[in-house]
């Protein structure tokens, strides 16, 4: 068995982070913050050609005021109440003032159909729906006779003039006098639960997972204790679904400890935002970071002396990079880097917002080291982190020593070891109280000593730092007996331009093989530089001298992979992967076993 723990060396013990958050709750922090820094810029929005601004004293006033309207509504202690919004600041005003009601927010996905919407609020027992606008409302309309626990629905924007039948209007929750929150606070535990998360349902239904007061606090301690700094004023962008639990966390992260947020309602817009904010801190999946980094690539190609002198500044600065991060970069090194960065990576991070970045997160999906090591070569200080609905965000991250290919190593209060079987294994104060009403799944993964089994499989170098291998169920098992993990030869498709996203096939088969996804605007231009014109994105996808030029890039990203490993064959397709459709989970996992069976033609014609 293999071990690291995440207290500096120490024996691991949860001692530690409860000595800094002796007893505390999300109510607790949140207040403390609001009364220590009230002037403090909480929240931003875009209006129109401007911004709105909410201070930590306009936030917990409206907080205050949301709470009143809740409990107005006959919700009690232990209620459920499901929010389904883009990310906007109502978002955390409605969250937190649940919050304080002891009532348990659950957030569904923006783009989860009414189906999946009756499912999860049907689930959770929601007796509150809670959505920016009709077009979301609808969605719990239409299913109402599935719902029979939702009893009241507020609509944020629309609601009075729309007249919506069933619908309470957005002042329910701004026209009371506001509750005492000092006084809600005090019927809090650490152990009272505090939201539930629904994970992707990669292989089944979604579950719902439960997290405390304890294991969010616990969470926001460890990444304040890597950080190191005084958080009080870091801009971020919050741009993903509040249904992705690492922007839950960072978003929890930043209201409890005084960052001023800049919400961004369309994910598309990240990098406009980002221009205008300058973001210190932001989190990404690694689609988001590959898609900015095609637009920067896409962008120097227009003008091939600049790109040749970005080129010539990476091949210089990414050795540099390896030997800072070993404690071996010399004076000549960071001469060297100044010059450099002074004269042409600054000004392309300036570009697209990133030029003050100081931490840059990626995970939910495995990154390929290359991508990492492009963004850290410009001066982008991206690290790859891991964790999961059940760990509450994070188990591993190092983000001023990121290593690309691993994770990290354990964060502060987190116990992380490997079972024999390889299996990543933790413990702590962030792994979650159980899955809603099914004690089986729970038991199945989280022992009575507290120990949760992520069923990911991993390996662990001698410092401690985490690479993940694969989940255990995923694993491909060819005909000739060799188990090779999906994940990994994805992320390294998925770093072609022209591919959006890649799912490796190969079961009980003789090789691997991979169905490709053309990204819709990547693609076409990627094509045409190498003199490929085709009408659509099908024509192109379909075109024999398309496969030929995707079938050479993926022979060389193969390169690094064990032959037996390699993807020996692809099909190149048009279709476009969304979120919660019937490719992609609504946090963009694949759906495996729904491609296996969508695509079983094509995948039996790459074994002919």
């Amino acid at each position: 068995m293999v071990d690291t723990q995440g207290n500096a060396g120490a024996a691991w013990a949860a001692a530690p982070i409860d000595r800094w958050a002796p007893g505390q709750t999300i109510a607790d922090r949140f207040l403390d913050t609001a009364a220590t820094h009230p002037d403090r810029v909480a929240l931003r929005a875009r209006r129109g050609d401007g911004w709105t601004e909410l201070t930590y004293r306009d936030l917990a006033e409206r907080v205050g005021r949301a709470a009143a309207g809740l409990l107005s509504l006959g919700l009690e202690p232990g209620d459920r109440v499901a929010l389904m919004m883009r990310n906007i600041p109502e978002f955390h005003v409605v969250d937190l003032a649940a919050v304080f009601c002891g009532l348990i927010p659950v957030s569904l996905p923006p783009c989860s159909p009414p189906d999946q919407v009756a499912y999860l609020a049907g689930h959770s027992r929601a007796r509150l729906a809670v959505t920016e606008d009709a077009c979301f409302f609808e969605r719990f309309s239409v299913m109402r006779h599935e719902l029979p626990h939702v009893e009241h629905a507020i609509v944020l924007r629309g609601s009075d003039e729309l007249g919506l039948a069933g619908a309470w209007p957005a002042s329910r929750l701004s026209e009371r006098e506001p509750l005492d929150l000092v006084e809600a606070a005090r019927r809090l535990t650490p152990d009272t639960p505090a939201t539930i998360v629904y994970t992707s349902g990669t292989t089944g239904p979604p579950k719902g997972v439960v997290l405390t007061h304890r294991n969010v606090v616990w969470a926001v301690q460890a990444y304040l204790d890597l950080l190191d700094v005084d958080p009080v004023g870091l801009r971020t962008v919050s741009y993903l679904p509040m249904a992705h639990v690492t922007e839950r966390m960072v978003n929890y992260l930043a209201v409890l400890s005084g960052f001023e947020v800049t919400t961004c309602r369309d994910p598309s817009l990240v990098t406009d935002h980002a221009r205008q904010v300058r973001p210190q801190v932001l989190f990404g999946t690694p689609a988001v970071w590959k898609g900015i980094h095609a637009g920067v690539r896409a962008a120097l190609d227009t003008t091939p002396e600049v790109a040749s002198r970005v080129d010539a500044a990476i091949a210089a600065t990414g050795p540099i990079v390896d030997r800072r991060a070993a404690g071996t970069a010399t004076a000549d090194d960071e001469r060297t880097w100044a010059t450099l960065d002074e004269t042409v990576l600054r000004p392309l991070r300036r570009l697209v917002g990133l030029d003050d970045l100081r931490w840059a997160m990626t995970g939910g999906a495995p990154t390929a080291p290359d991508l990492v090591r492009w963004y850290r070569a410009v001066g982008v200080p991206l690290s790859e982190s891991y964790g999961l609905s059940e760990t509450t965000g994070p188990v591993t991250w190092a983000p001023q020593g990121a290593r690309p290919g691993t994770v990290g190593p354990a964060v502060p209060g987190v116990r992380v070891f490997l079972a024999d079987d390889g299996e990543i294994c933790c413990q702590g104060g962030n792994v979650f109280a159980g899955y809603l009403d099914d004690p089986q799944a729970t038991a199945a993964v989280l022992d009575a000593d507290g120990t949760f089994r992520t069923g990911d499989l991993g390996v662990m170098d001698d410092d401690g730092h985490v690479r993940v291998v694969d989940r255990k169920d995923e694993l491909i098992m060819t005909a000739d007996g060799e188990t090779v993990g999906p994940a990994g030869l994805e992320a390294a498709l998925e770093t072609l331009p022209p591919v959006g996203r890649a799912c490796a096939v190969g079961a009980r088969r003789c090789y691997v093989a991979a169905l490709l996804v053309l990204d819709p605007d990547a693609a076409p231009a990627w094509a045409r530089e190498r003199g490929i014109e085709a009408p659509s994105l099908a024509a192109l996808a379909g075109d024999e001298r398309m496969a030929a030029a995707v079938e050479h890039e993926v022979d060389r990203v193969m390169t690094p992979f064990d032959p037996t490993e390699r993807v020996r064959r692809v099909t190149v397709l048009a279709d476009q992967w969304r979120p919660d459709g019937e490719e992609l989970t609504p946090t963009g996992k694949l759906r495996r076993s729904s491609i296996h069976a969508k695509y079983a033609d094509q995948i039996d014609a790459m074994y002919r």
